[in-house]
């Protein structure tokens, strides 16, 4: 097994749909990196994974239907979890104690009960446990984040994302229609943006969450054995942190017509700093990403730059190269015997915050985190 010093580090993967085989293809891009084995439970995706594999020269690697019988016949540094996310809790019973250095798709869980019972178990594993929110790896919201923390932009006082993109992809099993399965749109989709607010206001704490929402427009003719989706298409979430800052969130499932898929916003008491992120038609038609730096002083200048991507990205995949440098850092800490970068603890704050907002659509009423049964240590 690599530890610190080593180098070769070997990837198992469980889960291999749509977001698996982007992991895999980030992995097979990856220096010193190698995909061992598979585990899905549904034929076509472990076909198409198979093809990925060959598409990219790599050899043919064993795949398993069954979790247990892969991490008993093959020898991992690593495991990948992107099924579901409603299967992540129980799944993750089988890794803890393996000593296994885990990547955990978002969101960590559907519930804020089974996230923090996550944590728990998170705090006696010895290995890394990574939460895949991959968006603060965009390099255009490196480049946003790292602006926002500078002088000229001053304290933050306010952060406004905006994501207006197309309705959510077709999965296996239409698992991502409900609730149930998904923790809603807010925690599916958003917990990413969550975790950006958080990001942009280092040291605060979410306190207080108002939201609006609706299932207006998507899905309303598609009808499955499980009923009528019930996943939202929109909403407004506005959130309140401790050191007085607030943040607004704006979704929209049903905006493919959109110059950029996401723009964030950070003003502070000397300056302004904006992002905008084109989607991947748009980035096809050769749309660059925008940062936009403004400030309070004589003339009120405004800086703007379009942004390339990051020269390391081997694998830009579907989100700008994210997935792929979340790799890079995921490896250098595998081998340097370092914490992750991106914590349980991040994960747990971003379903309770999208757990939050929808518990405030559902109620009429402004929701504290205080309600959503967090550790005291959190």
């Amino acid at each position: 097994m690599t530890g610190p010093g080593s180098d070769e580090i070997r990837y198992g993967f469980i889960g291999v749909g749509m977001m698996g085989q982007e992991h895999v293809r980030n992995v097979v891009a990856l220096p010193a990196a190698t995909v061992v084995a598979i585990a899905d439970p549904y034929g076509p995706s472990i076909e198409q994974t198979r093809q990925v594999l060959t598409e990219t020269g790599e050899e043919p690697v064993p795949a398993y239907t069954d979790v247990a019988e892969m991490l008993e016949r093959e020898s991992l540094d690593a495991v990948v979890v992107s099924t579901p996310n409603h299967t992540h809790h129980d799944l993750l019973e089988a890794l803890w104690g393996t000593g296994l250095h885990l990547m955990v798709e978002k969101p960590l869980c559907t519930t804020v009960e089974d996230s923090v019972a996550v944590r728990a178990a998170a705090q006696q594993h010895d290995g890394i446990v990574w939460i895949g929110l991959e968006y603060r790896y965009m390099p255009a919201v490196q480049q946003f984040l790292a602006a926002a923390q500078t002088p000229g932009v001053g304290r933050v006082h306010m952060v406004a994302i905006r994501e207006h993109r197309y309705p959510f992809l077709e999965k296996v099993g239409d698992w991502n229609r409900f609730n149930a399965n998904t923790g809603g749109t807010l925690v599916e989709k958003c917990c990413h943006f969550f975790d950006l607010m958080r990001q942009t206001l280092p040291g605060a704490r979410p306190i207080r969450v108002f939201a609006s929402g609706g299932h207006d427009v998507n899905h309303l003719d598609e009808v499955y054995d499980a009923g009528v989706p019930d996943i939202l298409d929109n909403a407004f979430v506005i959130v309140d942190f401790d050191d007085g800052a607030r943040a607004l969130l704006d979704l929209s499932m049903f905006a493919e017509g959109s110059a950029y898929e996401q723009e964030l916003v950070a003003v502070g008491d000397a300056g302004k700093v904006e992002a905008h992120l084109p989607g991947f038609m748009e980035l096809v038609r050769g749309r660059p990403a925008r940062l936009v730096v403004g400030s309070r002083g004589p003339d009120w200048p405004v800086t703007e730059t379009e942004l390339d991507e990051d020269d390391q990205i081997r694998h830009s995949g579907g989100h700008h190269g994210a997935s792929y440098l979340e790799h890079v850092d995921f490896c250098a800490a595998i081998r340097a015997g370092e914490a992750a970068k991106v914590t349980v603890d991040d994960g747990v704050w971003s379903v309770a915050m999208g757990a939050a907002a929808h518990r405030s659509i559902d109620e009429g009423r402004p929701v504290l985190l205080s309600e959503m049964g967090l550790p005291e240590d959190l």
